[in-house]
């Protein structure tokens, strides 16, 4: 099974998922756009909830980082003047700089994620959406910033004016991103930010008429006209889109066969199949219960 997925609602599915079907049966395609050097380390947001999900190391209050995490060294930096635009846990650190070690000795992101997912002990495939930088820039009435100056250092209020995915026109899909997406009739898109997470690996070279050839479900992250969670709402209101199940259908109208959304929307969906469920994932049992509903649509 092959999944696209950025960092919070996606990863609540595949929670689910691994308690339905075999882990290494699953692969999962990682939005990397939100990638940010910090304190002289790689930080991949998306791509270690992921891995942190399988390796059920995540933190499920906030849905990054590491449960339990301890923020010593993040602390002692503070105390010698040093900001950090992001708040690091120390466990969550050690990830960064086993990365950024690899990284710097020559690995590709898609080697040195390899690395980190057999030393987690992650047996579900995790590849990012390319190897090269990629910076998703958001432009607002305060000014132009990282989506992560954005959300956490702005908590997403300025007024969302334009999005811009830096790198991108010269960012390659991997080749084993590729391959992977060759290798199934069916690929899901879970429920992320249409634009920010989901929105970069779409505009990569040569993705978007892969996904015509496939069978392709996405599961809509709008419930009525306001996003489960995220900045997804304001995002997409930015770009043009209405907030709504059917404006996350127009962001995939190009390819999309079915549009899972919750069942308590009333929203009208046009030009695709549209099935209603919970799609709330509050508790693990409740994303199993989505997983199986997801699992059975595969099987047209």
């Amino acid at each position: 099974m092959i999944i696209l997925s950025g960092g919070t609602g996606t990863p609540k599915l595949l929670r689910g998922l691994k308690n339905v079907i075999p882990e290494e049966g699953i692969t999962v395609i990682v939005n990397t756009a939100e990638d940010r050097w910090v304190s002289g380390n790689l930080v991949c947001p998306d791509i270690d909830t992921v891995l942190y999900t399988f390796a059920g190391l995540i933190d499920e209050k906030k849905w990054w980082g590491i449960k339990n995490d301890t923020f010593y060294t993040h602390e002692a930096l503070k105390k010698l003047g040093y900001r950090e635009p992001m708040k690091l846990g120390d466990q969550d650190r050690a990830a960064h700089i086993f990365r950024s070690e690899l990284i710097s000795s020559g690995y590709t992101l898609t080697e040195a994620t390899e690395r980190l997912r057999l030393s987690l002990g992650v047996k579900a495939r995790v590849l990012p959406m390319t190897d090269d930088p990629v910076a998703t820039m958001i432009y607002t009435s305060e000014g132009e910033m990282h989506f992560q100056d954005f959300w956490i250092a702005h908590k997403g209020e300025p007024k969302v004016l334009d999005v811009r995915f830096d790198g991108l026109d010269a960012a390659k899909p991997t080749t084993e991103m590729i391959s992977a997406l060759s290798s199934e009739d069916t690929i899901i898109i879970g429920p992320s930010n249409p634009i920010t997470s989901i929105g970069p690996i779409l505009e990569l070279k040569g993705i978007i008429p892969i996904l015509q050839k496939k069978h392709v479900i996405a599961i809509s992250p709008i419930i009525r006209n306001k996003p489960v969670s995220g900045p997804a709402g304001k995002l997409m209101k930015a770009m043009g889109y209405e907030v709504s199940s059917a404006g996350v259908a127009q962001c995939y109208e190009d390819f999309l066969d079915v549009l899972v959304i919750h069942r308590k929307d009333d929203c009208v969906v046009h030009n695709v199949k549209v099935v209603k469920i919970d799609t709330m994932m509050t508790s693990p049992k409740e994303g199993e219960r989505l997983a199986r509903f997801i699992i059975e649509l595969t099987k047209y």
